[in-house]
């Protein structure tokens, strides 16, 4: 059984995302990496914990605004790039969030930032005029990572979530080749307990890793996942 969790969760694909930016940057483009999930499960804040980490690490990040429809999301975003030191582009409300992010990662590549972090809307899975916003959006830009954000705490909730995400993203693409999720990010990981199994089903459902996992409020409270320390919380 140790064996299976182990070879379950280990990425089968390295997911050194340091590695992944400076490849970009000899490329001479910026990295992007886009956010997606359902409402209320901390995506802005935990893009601006991968905010930190990248900067951190030395990268010059810009943070770009796609939520044009939540009244208070970009006012939310300057008040974490404000906090972090990150700059911030946005176009405000009612807009394309498709064209935004491209301009977003336009005006990065103009101006030398190493990363762009794009935040979409939160979305429930069902909602299908936004699930083809944010096809749109994935399939235009083609970012480098995109990345779901989901709760540990609801368990098996979360993978119906990447499911339907992942399927409307092939739904709606309108494309030969579309983009899907290519990782996980988990939040409130310090609380759960018996749910620690949702991070087993997510991998073991779609084949994407679990890259980071959000274990306090505060924005250095990231960490990747330690497989080893997983399985053993599993068999206890």
């Amino acid at each position: 059984m140790e064996a299976a969790l182990t070879r379950i969760l280990t990425p089968k694909q390295s997911q050194n995302i340091l590695k992944e930016v400076e490849t970009s940057k000899a490329e001479g483009r910026p990295y992007v990496i886009t956010f997606v999930g359902v409402n209320g499960v901390g995506k802005s804040t935990s893009l601006s914990k991968v905010c930190r980490y990248l900067m951190h690490h030395g990268h010059r990040v810009l943070i770009t605004a796609c939520d044009t429809f939540r009244s208070g999301a970009v006012e939310q975003l300057r008040v974490h790039a404000t906090r972090l030191g990150a700059d911030l582009y946005e176009q405000g409300y009612a807009k394309d969030p498709a064209s935004v992010a491209m301009a977003g990662v336009r005006h990065a590549k103009d101006k030398g930032y190493d990363v762009v972090l794009i935040d979409t809307a939160g979305r429930m899975q069902d909602n299908e005029p936004l699930m083809r916003a944010l096809a749109k959006l994935v399939n235009l830009n083609r970012p480098d990572k995109v990345l779901f954000v989901g709760e540990a705490l609801v368990g098996n909730d979360s993978v119906d979530q990447l499911q339907k995400f992942n399927q409307a993203m092939i739904d709606f693409a309108g494309v030969a080749e579309p983009r899907t999720i290519d990782g996980v990010m988990l939040t409130k990981f310090d609380t759960i307990d018996d749910k620690v199994g949702a991070a087993v089903s997510m991998v073991y459902t779609t084949g994407q890793p679990v890259v980071f996992v959000g274990v306090g409020q505060t924005y250095t409270d990231i960490r990747h996942l330690n497989v080893k320390s997983l399985v053993r919380a599993l068999l206890r």
